[in-house]
């Protein structure tokens, strides 16, 4: 189903032709069976000014994500269908827990399995009626391009810091897979639309999957309640600069109300990136961060994810559990256990955890022997050649240190790439002296969450580990500096995980430190990681979208631009629209008319080079001033001559120079000064402190008007630029203490001129 408010966006998005046509008609609130369609009209429904009437004031929320968090199984039986259970393991459904029993929540996304086309419509009813799920259904040359292509050959490399330098470096860009990329975003928003209710509705959508889909949503529901979490990093400009679709991507992103990170460094690469490329700024506000785009405040929440403790502790009290930790126990006894958990992958660092290992067996050789590094390796999310060198050189790595370092009973690595049960993790995590996460990049990682918890430990574990219930308990943790655990894990030992010397004494320092301090590590990290559980966050991200959509119903919106570049404008309800009628019959009833007009970037564009006015200018302008009933007035910050150059041929034209400092009637009148000034010595103080700035600014400039001074740094870096002119500011409001001149900064400039007595 196409909206006709958003009509052949994926056209506009890849310029191709547009083919508007009449729409059909608009799904109902839930579409309960496939292909039957409510009667309503939607011909009053399309307004950009205005949303669909609400029906149900139910607070709910629609959450989107790439995958529902479901499983999905054949039957065994005869007839070969599906059936369908909850995936415990899922974040979309863990994070239920910190929304509330009296919020009522939807799942969109597509399933893991691919359903043949006769199946679907059966499958989707299903889901809706007993999950609450809409699930959208792709093809599998469309999902391979999409997932496969675009997210993990392109945007993920990308996000982790890796440029593609080389076709073996990550994928070149390549226009089909983004084009692949926005349908499914399409197909998706269409899925929201089935099931919103726009006045009422809050919509979640997760990660880099879908970060068009705001658009695609803000389109047809101008003041849809809209919030977006990245769960990857967020790369810093000099890398996402790199991306061909930067801009759509951004304004895309800005369409939300509120968009989530989970460390203040990905927030600070994002709003570089929109300060660098689309030249917006930012402000904190009592605690808060907002962007003004187009007269609507996008909130950024910082907030790392936690764990479900509830989940974990549960299988925690599993009698599996206490089995395979009592024979963990037995197989390591007398060595220390060092745990790694990591995805197969690039950017997890087992190569260089490897390494560290080996480092420390050969500086430290009282280890021999005595200390093991257990390193649990999951099967890869993505594919390609990468993964396969990876796989190679950890598997050559473990194997090298076993035949230097081994001897019969005792193996330095032991590297496990079979998938395990959750209750078998959580049996190592118990059994583990330091848990090790040596990630090159990577956008959170729980495993040391999940580490803690599970060191706290429960009465049958610690029977079963022959533990004093009466003493704390204990945990040490080396994360890399690189993943956005670290800095809520204040207590762990960071290291630079490329630096194998520094990890692998970081590794000998965890297995040194005193109990106590082991226990003091512990507790401060408990403390935190089940204060700060995923119920919190979803709890807290909820409550701030609230508050970013409080003002939607107070504002005026109209939405313009097209394709991905659609933005909503939002104004004060007291806005009116001048109309121009109304404009053209007071001109004509009216007998004396002053007309003032601006220049730069009103009669002439910003983003023209030439500013010389050209003949059809002077001639709008000639034709005003021929009217007897006109005074007409050019006001510029340009200085007298160039603005008597220009205008030369304006005989009746009314000038103001230097922004009215200077003023003359007519081309025949001599100019005037407003406000007689006679000492400009202030020049000689302020001039050389310019020059200073200017000259450690690159791109920044002075510009010298009779009446005032101007350093310009619109073409200076921005944030260098906006540092140094708050500096400058600062500099010369100190100088200048003493004389009669008003020092003020403006859109890219500091201004030093005469002070105007009232």
């Amino acid at each position: 189903m196409v909206s006709r408010s958003y009509s052949n966006l994926l056209d506009l998005a890849s310029g191709d032709n547009l083919n508007f046509g009449r729409v059909g008609k608009r799904l109902p609130r839930v579409m309960t069976v496939a292909g039957i369609i409510s009667e309503l009209d939607d011909e009053n429904t399309n307004s950009v000014g205005s949303d669909v009437p609400s029906s149900v004031s139910q607070e709910r929320m629609i959450i989107v994500g790439n995958q529902l968090p479901l499983r999905a199984h054949r039957r065994s039986d005869g007839d070969g269908g599906w059936y369908f259970s909850w995936d415990e393991d899922s974040l979309l459904l863990q994070l239920k827990d910190g929304l509330g029993e009296d919020v009522e929540v939807i799942y969109i996304g597509c399933l893991r399995e691919d359903i043949d086309l006769s199946e679907q419509d059966d499958v989707a009813q299903t889901l809706l009626e007993t999950f609450k799920c809409v699930p959208a259904f792709l093809s599998p040359d469309l999902f391979s391009k999409f997932y496969h292509g675009f997210c993990k050959q392109q945007l993920w490399p990308l996000f982790h810091y890796m440029l593609p330098l080389s076709p073996d470096l990550g994928g070149r860009f390549d226009r089909s897979l983004w084009q692949a990329y926005v349908s499914v975003n399409k197909i998706f928003a269409d899925k929201v639309m089935e099931v919103i209710n726009p006045d009422d509705d809050f919509v979640w959508v997760h990660d880099y999957h879908l970060m068009v889909l705001p658009t695609f949503l803000r389109k047809r529901f101008n003041r849809v309640k809209l919030g977006f979490f990245l769960h990857s990093p967020f790369p810093s400009s000099e890398i996402y600069r790199t991306l061909p679709v930067r801009d759509e991507l951004l304004r895309a992103l800005l369409n939300s109300d509120l968009i989530g990170f989970h460390t203040f460094d990905y927030a600070r690469h994002f709003l570089s990136c929109c300060s660098r490329m689309l030249g917006l700024g930012y402000q904190s506000k009592r605690g808060y961060i907002g962007l003004e785009y187009y007269g609507r405040t996008v909130s950024i929440k910082i907030l790392p994810v936690g764990i479900h403790i509830g989940q974990l502790k549960s299988v925690m009290h599993l009698p599996e559990t206490e089995s395979r930790t009592a024979e963990l126990r037995d197989q390591f006894r007398g060595c220390t256990v060092l745990l790694g958990v990591d995805d197969m992958d690039i950017f997890k660092g087992i190569s260089l955890k490897l390494l560290a290992m080996e480092q420390l067996l050969i500086q430290h050789p009282d280890w021999r022997g005595k200390v093991v590094l257990v390193q649990i390796a999951n099967p890869a999310r993505g594919r390609g050649r990468d993964v396969q060198e990876v796989q190679s050189e950890t598997y050559s790595t473990a194997k090298r240190i076993n035949e230097t370092f081994g001897r019969p009973g005792y193996s330095p690595v032991v590297l496990i790439d079979t998938p395990l049960q959750f209750y078998e993790r959580i049996a190592y995590y118990m059994i583990a002296e330091c848990c090790l996460v040596t990630a090159v990049r990577d956008g959170m990682n729980l495993i040391p969450y999940e580490y803690i918890i599970c060191r706290q430990g429960n009465e049958k574990l610690d029977e079963t580990l022959q533990l004093d219930p009466s003493v704390p308990k204990k945990s040490m943790l080396v994360v890399s500096e690189f993943i956005g655990c670290s800095p809520s894990l204040s207590g762990a030992i960071r290291v630079n995980p490329w630096n194998i010397d520094a990890v692998a004494e970081a590794m000998d320092h965890a297995l040194v430190v005193p109990e106590s301090e082991k226990q003091l590590r512990h507790e401060k990290h408990y403390r935190y990681v089940s204060t700060h559980d995923v119920g919190y966050w979803a709890q807290s991200f909820l409550q701030d979208l609230e508050r970013a959509c409080r003002d939607h119903l107070r504002r005026r919106c109209w939405g313009i631009g097209f394709g991905l570049g659609f933005r909503v404008i939002a104004l004060d309800p007291n806005f009116r629209k001048l109309s121009l009628d109304h404009i053209v019959s007071a001109y004509k009833r009216s007998r004396n008319r002053a007309i003032l007009l601006d220049y730069d970037g009103t009669m002439m564009a910003p983003s023209v080079t030439d500013k010389t006015p050209n003949p059809e200018v002077i001639g709008f302008l000639n034709s005003l001033c021929r009217d007897p009933k006109n005074v007409v007035f050019l006001v510029s910050g340009r200085d007298k001559k160039t603005l008597t150059d220009w205008f030369s041929s304006c005989e009746k034209l009314g000038l103001a120079a230097e922004h009215g400092y200077f003023m003359r009637q007519r081309h025949d009148e001599d100019w005037e000064t407003c406000v007689p000034v006679t000492e400009f010595d202030w020049k000689q103080t302020a001039e050389p402190v310019m020059k200073l700035y200017t000259e450690t600014t690159d791109g920044s400039t002075i510009e010298t008007k009779e009446s005032a001074l101007v350093w310009h740094y619109q073409y200076a870096d921005p944030d260098f630029g906006s540092c140094q002119a708050k500096e400058l500011l600062d500099h010369l409001e100190s100088v200048l203490a003493n004389d009669p001149v008003s020092v003020k900064s403006g859109q890219h400039i500091v201004e030093v001129k005469p002070q105007v007595s009232q």
